[in-house]
């Protein structure tokens, strides 16, 4: 396997637009975390969109709390959010003061695969790093990294892949929310 392309790090301006923009333009782009000097990650496969104004699935709906602070951070801002024990996470998008982020629901595992396995305690690829709680699990991501940025970050970015190929994209409904259900805000990339 290459090495992980972190020099290749998304720039601000990259997350500085439309949410839905960010989340399709996030497919085929590399998510690293160093962990004790190791690079581990892999390449972004879905995302999920969470709008800025007019979307009651966002967390952003109700207004700036201090659990969603990071939401309303500038665009590339890394979004931590807790759920029943596990954690999810999100790319803060548009401009600073919205609430807007991407939700990373999977990737796939290229680099430093051994750590991940070790994070998840098994080997079975399909469940490694399949959904927004095992990617944080395998990543060691939780709320101490809640509000860094992603643009800056010493141990953890997003980056574009050199020569890679524009995948396939698809869009579907979200998962698991119980307003707006009817949005096309899931997208992954087709096999």
């Amino acid at each position: 396997m290459k090495r992980p392309p972190q020099r290749n790090r998304l720039p601000r301006e990259f997350y500085h637009r439309r949410t839905k923009n960010v989340a399709r333009d996030l497919l085929g782009k590399a998510l690293l975390r160093r962990i004790n000097g190791t690079w581990v990650g892999g390449t972004i496969l879905e995302t999920e969109a969470y709008l800025p104004q007019g979307d009651p699935a966002s967390h952003s709906v109700r207004g700036q709390t201090r659990s969603n602070a990071s939401m309303f951070a500038k665009p590339g801002t890394l979004y931590d959010y807790p759920i029943h024990a596990k954690h999810c996470l999100n790319a803060v998008t548009e401009s600073e003061g919205l609430g807007a982020a991407v939700l990373i629901r999977a990737i796939e595992p290229l680099w430093g695969k051994e750590v991940i396995e070790q994070n998840r305690g098994h080997s079975e690829q399909r469940r490694l790093t399949s959904g927004p709680a095992m990617i944080c699990q395998a990543l060691e991501v939780n709320r101490e990294l809640d509000g860094v940025d992603l643009v800056h970050h010493s141990d953890i970015l997003i980056a574009a892949l050199d020569d890679a190929p524009k995948p396939k994209i698809a869009a579907t409904t979200r998962i698991g929310i119980s307003k707006a259900k009817d949005k096309l805000l899931l997208f992954y990339v087709q096999k």
